[in-house]
């Protein structure tokens, strides 16, 4: 954008917002990756022992789902309303930080899902301005760019759950503390560093989607909605149950074979989505990488449906996740290009996140109906017929935009 309180610094901002957005958005992964993904399901486990912690993960799961989804959507309006991102991202940070000790002392499920709720809430009282900032001040032309550095954020998160676990470095009670301070390290220089001017992009300053100066079309923004949840259901059954797909095809197949896999395609998914998010803004066509990667996704979970080896099954899953993540960065960033009304981009950027917590109610179901009774392949195929919805949506608008 346009800054409206100009310095002599001004060319620069964009660039020096950017990398400093980006670590931000590294930190945001950091606070709840470590946690989700091993940290609470080891507390999980030394509380009730691993077949019991299972329906304490899912009850924690859902409240923390539906406590996120509606706290995405108010702290995004309110963030709105205010005219003060860098406020609410404060406070949400200060918050979620001071609860992550906290959730690693409790003993008890109801203890435990209240305070996931309220973490939750904090979480993301910083997570939805956050992800409005961006479209405050990333002008339409760096979109590419800011998409293509946030698929570095996932690796990240990750890395930062291997290095709160390494042996020796903390015990369990202190992992969540460590968390809490790498989660710091990487969302404050943002909030200290960044243009002071925190208000919301006036309406007639945001290049609209289809640079003829309309506004994006409703039906724009339907698609890559749609298309961002038909993505996510399949990325989020694949994450659940790559491990038991693998295993069903070859029974040797461990965790750690498994956790390579994920490292590998989070590694070069990065780069590649850069990449792609740089041309599409040299090129002037943001929607056209989201098309084609939607389409890849759809090529490796035929693949898979089709596999019948362990060798192919891994191929074909490293084209579906190396497509899948370099889509949903690039779709994060060029999701802040087709929001209809500036002013209110943290409510509708809440709207949008729907499409990250809907898919945990509907991938279980999905997985439970089809498994049991046709085998993985009938479940590829649905999820490779979602994907190729997700890019025919797309394909239909990349031309214009």
């Amino acid at each position: 954008m346009v800054d409206p309180h100009p310095q002599p610094d001004a060319p620069a901002r964009p660039l020096r917002f950017i990398l400093l957005y980006a670590l931000a958005w590294a930190g945001a992964a950091a606070a709840y990756t470590p946690l989700l993904t091993i940290l609470l399901p080891v507390q999980v486990a030394g509380l009730v022992g691993t077949q019991q912690g299972v329906g304490w993960l899912a009850q924690i799961a859902l409240a923390g789902a539906l406590a996120a989804s509606g706290g995405n959507i108010l702290f995004g309006y309110l963030s709105d309303i205010t005219g003060n991102r860098r406020l609410w991202i404060a406070a949400g940070l200060v918050l979620s930080c001071l609860l992550l000790p906290l959730i690693g002392t409790a003993n008890r499920l109801d203890h435990l899902i209240a305070l996931i709720v309220v973490w939750q809430l904090a979480l993301n009282m910083m997570l939805a301005p956050l992800a409005a900032w961006a479209g405050d001040w990333v002008p339409d032309g760096s979109k590419g760019l800011l998409g293509g550095l946030m698929a570095f954020a996932p690796g990240v998160g990750a890395l930062s759950g291997a290095i709160v676990t390494q042996p020796g470095l903390a015990e369990q009670g202190e992992r969540l503390g460590l968390v809490a301070v790498i989660v710091a390290a990487c969302v404050l220089p943002i909030l200290l560093l960044a243009p002071r001017h925190d208000g919301v992009i006036p309406p007639g300053e945001d290049k609209p989607a289809d640079g003829n100066g309309a506004a994006p079309a409703r039906h724009v923004v339907v698609r890559m909605w749609a298309a961002r949840l038909a993505v996510q259901v399949a990325e989020a059954t694949l994450f659940a149950y790559l491990l038991f797909w693998l295993r069903s095809l070859d029974g040797t197949v461990g965790e750690n074979q498994t956790a390579r896999l994920f490292s590998v395609i989070l590694l070069v998914s990065a780069p590649l989505a850069l990449a792609a998010g740089r041309w599409s803004d040299r090129a002037g066509r943001p929607l056209l990488p989201l098309a084609v990667a939607a389409g890849l996704s759809a090529t490796g979970l035929l693949a898979m449906a089709l596999a019948g080896s362990l060798t192919a099954a891994m191929l074909a899953y490293a084209l579906f996740g190396l497509a899948s993540a370099v889509f949903l960065a690039l779709h994060s960033a060029q999701t802040l290009r087709v929001l209809p009304r500036p002013e209110r981009r943290g409510r509708d950027l809440g709207l949008f996140n729907l499409t990250n917590t809907v898919p945990s109610l509907i991938m279980p179901w999905l997985a439970i109906a089809l498994v049991p009774l046709f085998g993985y392949q009938a479940l590829f195929l649905i999820l490779a017929g979602l994907a190729l919805v997700a890019a025919l949506l797309l394909a239909g608008v990349s031309r214009k935009a």
